[in-house]
């Protein structure tokens, strides 16, 4: 029996040792041995392969496109060729700004002729079908601005099953505006076409249909998110909306990412994971959505704060860089997206349209969920509750099983005493804890040293670029640090290489669960981010720690590295995913954003997670310090590279440098009775690099003490601002002297009344007949205060300072504006003056009104630069 074990033992070690690259046995010399210094950068190669050849494949994957004449064999199945079809003629209109023509005209009449073909070839006999156009007036208060709107569509679609006569319905959602001189192919047309075929599958299908669907095809969210607040707040059907699905872009299509759910309701994500073939979601997306870090807004914000409607918001991300700009074209979306779309919209919207929580939602609202999808191939969701148990039980499981590895350390042949294993480990993690802090703030160095260099975003089209600027700037220290402890420690300990090196993974791994259990506590649901890690490192340590004590050999490499593969891949897709996201977003962050810290510190968050378990073991190639220093040589050469024409971070027609151009008619009537105009060119930067424009398109631009006094003297500067963020923006902003602009409709503002009463107050009656987008501020003067009006009443609360900032838009109407004002003075000042009142007419789809001066100006601008531009009419008085 003896003789057969052994001879099993043997043949077990025979197996392992010919698939493992280094076999550790007791009291041999093999864990002293480094391999071929060569051998490095084939083990780096083996990393960047396993990106190439799994990563970028499932990002990019999608399903077959369906073809029409496919549709007989695949009956209930989303047709992506149809959905295609339709959008080439959406994006046809043009561009539709919320109360032009092309959009409350055109636009409408496509849906409404879309939708009567569907309900031409429905199954009318299973389902009903309610067509409407929503006209909708009203206001509120958002982004710090009180705002008004008239006469703006949306079309509503709802169907539902006649044998059905539940009213609890999914909402789904989607806009068919778009912003100036952008056709909104991706953004968003590409989803209202996927409305229209899900619908169309729906109204023909047998399955059931539980609860009906409305579909709202939304007519204005890029001004405001005013469709979906008109719908939630005002249509018959919402108070029995339980649940939406919001469909939204950031770019030109590419697989939709569900970004945000609930709040409070984990059956949504459920229901998601069940359903979806195509899973992309990330709870890390939607924390870093909700805390900013996004410069977008979606409607899913309407629906929640105003209807307390919880739902999914989903949003294709691919090609960022084209959003909001012209290149948003019908032959830039990303051809898979018709159909990897469709699937996913299709299924969820069956799934929830069936789901007996939208009977009663409040009685499922359990809390937040932690979701997550592995590539694209599955998706985890489970509750805060149980994510709170996983994150601590399996700190606590590598906590055991680091300190059972250290234990068994003590009991090789030859080994330290207890003492001494224990106290080297004791200066390992001391050594591993400096180096994550050097590597993150060498790297954070670096990012602040291209900022104040002026060469910030090098990365921007050519992301190459953060892998030399800092990648291997964290990766120097990384590995650098922790070859010169033991270089000199070598000689010190009887510790193989491949247990110090065990060491350092041990205590990277230690770190991580710090991290993770630090987060959990704080309520970070993203704190799944570092768990992962931390599970398959415990993992590789248990399997070394059973082989060890059965075949008596640990296997260290082989199985350390199997079990790297999965998380390697899990970091670097994400990693990918944010650099696809967040990389043309900082394009338009704002002039004073940090862009290159923002890039940097999401490669150290993912980063720092696979590197301290696949770098060290780089210690084991011979000339290792050699081997890490290059990483701080490459990264000297990307800095010199990214001050060339190499890092230059915009590209014609592809990753263009981002402005906002304003021709702009200026008038101020004085106390005196006199007024005074002039007028110029208002152009303000979008991302950081502001001067590159000095010498050629601004060289003639007023200097700052220009600005400066106009800041002064006027409220928000006396300025065309058309966002409140521009504001803190205007030390980045130019003013170039010109011609006047040619304005279509000039701003007629009459004082239709004044009452002046016993506390105090004067109510003053307007009425404004203008263009149909306003932009109004109201500046009180010193010693009054705005105590009331016409609009929604948040901003005098008391909460926000003046001068205070109101939105108007209007859509095919001619009746004027009216409105009042009630101020309240001092007891002495009883003739005035009190306030200013500034109103600025924007004209954003009035192309055929520039002049040639104007377009001669805009040609002025490099091919790698884009404008958003149009023209308005500023005029102030002083009441």
């Amino acid at each position: 029996l003896n003789s057969t074990a052994n001879n099993s033992t043997i043949n077990c070690q025979m197996t392992f040792s010919s698939v493992d690259i280094t076999v550790e046995k007791d009291g041999g010399k093999t864990g002293h041995r480094k391999w071929p210094w060569f051998g490095a950068p084939i083990y780096a190669a083996a990393f960047f392969a396993l990106f190439y050849v799994a990563v970028l494949p499932s990002f990019n994957s999608y399903p077959d496109t369906l073809r029409q004449s496919q549709e007989a064999l695949h009956p209930d199945e989303f047709i992506g060729e149809r959905a295609n079809i339709q959008l080439a003629e959406l994006a046809a209109i043009g561009p539709k700004v919320a109360g032009s023509i092309n959009n409350e005209v055109h636009a409408v009449n496509f849906l409404l002729r879309e939708i009567q073909k569907i309900i031409d070839e429905a199954r009318t006999d299973l389902y009903d079908i309610e067509v409407e156009t929503q006209r909708y007036t009203g206001g509120f208060f958002l982004y710090s601005t009180a705002i008004s709107y008239s006469n703006l569509s949306n079309v509503v679609v709802k169907i539902s099953q006649k044998t059905s006569n539940n009213d609890n319905f999914v909402l789904v959602n989607s806009h068919y505006d778009s912003e100036m001189k952008s056709p909104g192919a991706g953004d968003d047309g590409v989803m209202v076409v996927v409305m229209l075929e899900t619908l169309r599958v729906i109204s023909r299908s047998e399955k059931p249909l539980g609860h009906p669907v409305v579909f709202l095809f939304n007519g204005a969210e890029e001004a405001r998110l005013l469709g979906a607040h008109g719908f939630v707040t005002q249509h018959k059907w919402a108070p029995k909306c339980k649940a939406l699905v919001n469909l939204d872009s950031t770019g030109t299509g590419g697989r939709e990412v569900l970004f945000q759910t609930g709040p409070n309701h984990p059956w949504l994500a459920k229901y998601y994971k069940q359903s979806v073939p195509h899973p992309y979601a990330q709870t890390l997306a939607e924390e870093l959505f909700q805390n900013n870090f996004i410069p977008s807004d979606t409607d899913f914000r309407i629906f929640r704060d105003f209807g307390g409607i919880p739902g999914l918001d989903m949003a294709s991300v691919v090609n960022g860089y084209a959003y909001h700009t012209k290149y948003d074209s019908y032959r830039n979306v990303e051809a898979g997206t018709y159909q990897s779309t469709g699937e996913n919209v299709l299924a969820v919207v069956w799934a929830l349209a069936n789901a007996p929580e939208l009977d009663d939602t409040e009685a499922y609202a359990e809390g937040h969920m932690v979701y997550y999808d592995f590539l694209g191939w599955f998706m985890l969701t489970y509750t805060t509750g149980v994510s709170v148990a996983i994150n601590i039980v399996v700190s606590v499981a590598a906590f055991l099983a680091i300190g059972f590895s250290l234990h068994i350390m003590t009991l090789e042949n030859g080994a330290d005493a207890p003492k001494a294993v224990f106290k080297r480990f004791g200066l390992i993690f001391l050594v591993q804890t400096v180096t994550v802090f050097v590597a993150c703030g060498l790297t954070l160095c670096v990012a602040l040293f291209m900022q104040g260099v002026g060469l910030s975003e090098s990365w921007y089209y050519g992301k190459w670029m953060t892998f030399g600027l800092y990648f291997c700037t964290l990766y120097f220290p990384m590995g650098l640090l922790p070859a010169i402890y033991i270089q000199l420690t070598k000689r010190k300990t009887h510790m193989k290489l491949d247990q110090t090196i065990a060491c350092f993974m041990h205590a990277h791994c230690i770190l991580l669960a710090l991290l993770c259990i630090i987060l959990t506590s704080m309520g970070i649901r993203s704190s799944y981010f570092p768990m992962i890690g931390i599970f398959f490192y415990a993992i590789s340590v248990l399997v070394q720690i059973i082989l060890k004590l059965t075949v008596k050999s640990n296997f260290f490499v082989t199985v350390h590295l199997l079990c790297q593969v999965l998380p390697f891949l899990f970091y670097t897709y994400l990693c990918y995913a944010i650099f696809v996201i967040f990389v043309p977003m900082e394009g338009r962050d704002g002039p004073y954003s940090s862009p290159d810290v923002m890039i940097s510190i999401f490669i150290i968050v993912s980063g720092v997670q696979y590197a301290g378990f696949t770098v060290p073991i780089m210690h084991k190639f011979r000339k290792s310090k050699i081997i890490f220093s290059s990483f701080g040589v490459i990264t000297i050469i990307f800095i010199i590279l990214a001050a060339t024409p190499a890092g230059f971070p915009f590209a014609k027609d592809v990753a263009p440098q981002r402005y906002y151009c304003v021709h702009a008619q200026r008038t101020f009537h004085n106390l005196d009775g006199s007024v005074t105009q002039d007028y110029g060119y208002y152009i303000q930067p979008e991302e950081t690099r502001i001067h590159e424009l000095d010498d050629t398109t601004f060289k003639n631009a007023e200097p700052s003490s220009w600005m400066a006094a106009n800041c002064a003297a006027e409220p928000y500067c006396g300025l065309p601002v058309y966002r409140r963020g521009w504001i803190s923006w205007t030390d980045s902003a130019h003013w170039v002297n010109s011609s006047a602009p040619e304005i279509p409709i000039n701003i007629d503002l009459s004082l239709d009344s004044k009452q002046s009463f016993d506390d105090n107050t004067v109510r003053y009656d307007f009425s404004l007949k203008s263009n149909d987008r306003l932009m109004m501020y109201v500046a009180p003067l010193e010693n009054v205060s705005i105590t009331d009006w016409s609009l929604d009443t948040t901003p005098l609360n008391g909460t926000y300072s003046p001068p205070y900032l109101i939105f108007r838009l209007s859509a095919q109407i001619e009746d004027p504006f009216e409105f009042w004002i009630k101020i309240q003075h001092d007891e002495g000042n009883t003739n005035g003056p009190y306030f200013k009142l500034v109103v600025v007419e924007h004209f954003l789809h009035h192309q055929e009104y520039y002049t040639d001066e104007y377009q001669q100006f805009l040609a002025t601008f490099p091919d790698w630069a884009y404008t958003t531009d149009w023209f308005a009419a500023l005029e102030s008085w002083i009441f």
